[in-house]
């Protein structure tokens, strides 16, 4: 999807200039560098980014793309330099820390925290019973309940978790995937009970399963009905929360699992693609959802690499939506997403590099034109963060935004020679994994036959090769190392009686609400799952309002669904 479009006609170099730029550098070449590393070599026999890609010594005007449009300006197809006009001339980035551990309550108070330091969006972390659709008094939750996220088992510990918060005026991520329907289910019902507007919610429901048979391997129910839940998520916010982003495309995790930048956008658009698809074969015209598709990725370590890959995603989604499914809304073929410094790169030696690492990655994030920004904690590769950790993410961002300047200017790196010819070889890579992806029969196809997960663990088994023997530095970790006893820093601690308090909370739940109305519920949602065309979401408003717990809706529609197993890769 990189050849012409309507504008065609408008060059950005003329075949003069390069082939007078190309003699002059060979002139150079054969004189001053020619002299020059005789006395002093290179340090390398070759140089690549940080996902592996050739990187030429210099680059000139013949390293442009040749007509301009395809750089163009900020808020016009193909968006490679920002889907928004005035991108943070009219207002920053949002300030999205993520935030969730023990019970709703305390994760609470965190978001209040937060919220007084000056954060302007909300993000929500959820433990692995939670992720898993388990509740936290089953017996595979024992010891994680609100761990690494917080407990939600039922719609009092939601509307627990947003006591006091003005949902209308502060928008909520939620990371969740196999049970996001559920989590939505909640945050609808919340919301209806306090009087709001639907229409005026904003947020998203991360709610990307794909990813999950393809890196994360979080998943409940085989492929094609959790392909069928993502849709009917999409189908009922268009119909009923025109602000709201019912997934989130993420290719966050494919790089956390080990993908190179490529890989990342790559597979995630193969992923779009397929959502896209299935909803448009329900009969849903391609405007009326699309706008409200949103994406997540990561900033990581290769300042540079990153910030082309935002551009080339963003351009290649434009072209994949106007072309290929006939999208004719700018909102539809406007690629908008949240970035999230790269938790992989944080080091336990030397914790406090891991402010340095979060701020370069933050910066290339906002330089590569991020709608939500995420920045980690010193502390993340101890465990969640503490308090003090996430005031200085959060200050990082804020110093970014107030203090330096780079704001001013839509697309600084916009006609960078090196930054627009990385931004042209990744579009035409993502192009190149798109057509082997459709010739493999698409996504599921792909995902059955180990496709992305044998990519994924061949470039992380290469990434750990190269960083053990030193050829890829980590300060304090293979290069510059202390011998000493190292840093001391705070850690957050988890209350020791935070699990057993969920877990009485639940089963008092359950035992006093009203079995008639959580039966007929139980019922009534696994007749709706029984008809592949129906869509899922009213019947789950209906069972959480019951108060059925999450493990009851989950354990409930494997009887309907199934399980999935994945086949091994090697």
């Amino acid at each position: 999807m990189t050849g012409p479009n309507e504008r065609d006609g408008l060059l950005l170099r003329s075949d003069a200039l390069v082939h007078a730029v190309c003699k002059e550098r060979a002139d150079w070449e054969l004189n001053e560098l020619a002299d020059f590393t005789v006395r002093a070599p290179e340090s390398k026999d070759a140089y690549v980014t940080g996902s592996g890609l050739p990187v030429n010594r210099v680059y000139t005007p013949e390293h442009l793309p040749s007509n301009w449009h395809e750089i163009g300006l900020p808020g016009r197809y193909p968006y490679t330099r920002g889907p928004y006009p005035t991108m943070y001339r009219g207002r920053n980035w949002t300030m999205r820390q993520i935030a969730g551990f023990g019970q709703a309550e305390e994760t609470n108070m965190r978001f209040r925290y937060l919220i007084e330091q000056g954060q302007t969006g909300l993000s929500v972390d959820f433990d692995m019973p939670t992720l898993m659709g388990l509740d936290s008094d089953d017996a595979m939750s024992l010891g994680e309940v609100g761990r690494e996220g917080v407990a939600i088992d039922t719609l009092p510990d939601m509307a627990a978790l947003f006591d006091g918060i003005d949902l209308e005026n502060i928008s909520v991520s939620m990371t969740i995937n196999p049970s996001a329907w559920i989590l939505l289910a909640m945050y609808v019902a919340v919301a209806e009970d306090r009087g709001y507007d639907l229409n005026k919610l904003s947020g998203t429901i991360q709610n990307d399963i794909l990813k999950e048979y393809v890196a994360q391997k979080e998943w409940i129910f085989p492929v094609r009905p959790s392909m069928r839940i993502v849709r009917d998520c999409i189908i009922y916010c268009a119909e009923h929360m025109a602000r709201y982003n019912p997934v989130n495309i993420s290719g966050y995790h494919i790089s956390e699992a080990g993908g190179s930048a490529l890989q990342e956008v790559a597979f995630t658009m193969a992923i779009t693609r397929a959502y896209v698809e299935d909803v448009v074969a329900a009969g849903v015209d391609v405007d009326e959802f699309a706008s409200r598709l949103s994406f997540f990725f990561v900033s990581q370590a290769d300042f540079f690499e990153e910030a082309a890959k935002f551009r080339a995603v963003r351009r290649y989604y434009a072209k994949m939506m106007k072309e290929r499914f006939g999208a004719k809304m700018p909102n539809s073929m406007r690629l908008r997403f949240h970035a999230q410094t790269a938790a992989a790169t944080l080091t336990k030696p030397q914790p406090m590099n891991n402010i340095i690492r979060t701020t370069l990655q933050a910066l290339s994030a906002v330089l590569g034109g991020a709608q939500s920004l995420h920045t980690n904690g010193l502390d993340e590769a101890y465990t969640i963060p503490s308090e003090t950790a996430m005031k200085i993410a959060l200050r990082t961002q804020q110093i970014i935004a107030d203090e330096t300047n780079v704001t001013n200017v839509i697309d600084p790196l916009g006609g960078s020679y090196y930054v627009e010819a990385l931004t042209d070889e990744i579009e035409r890579g993502i192009e190149d994994i798109m057509q082997h992806v459709e010739e493999m029969g698409g996504v599921e196809a792909a995902i059955d036959q180990g496709y992305f997960q044998r990519e994924i663990s061949d470039t992380a088994y290469d990434f750990a090769r190269r960083k053990a023997s030193g050829e890829r530095p980590v300060i304090g970790v293979n290069k510059y190392i202390d011998d000493g006893p190292g840093e001391k820093i705070e850690t957050h601690q988890l209350d020791p009686e935070s699990e057993s308090r969920q877990i009485t909370r639940l089963q008092q739940l359950r035992a006093g609400r009203d079995p008639v109305r959580a039966s007929a519920a139980l019922d009534t949602l696994l007749r709706v799952a029984q008809d592949k065309e129906a869509n899922l979401m009213p019947a789950t408003i209906e069972a959480v309002r019951a108060h059925l717990s999450m493990g009851e809706i989950t354990g409930a529609l494997r009887d309907v669904f199934g399980s999935y197993v994945e086949t091994p890769v090697f």
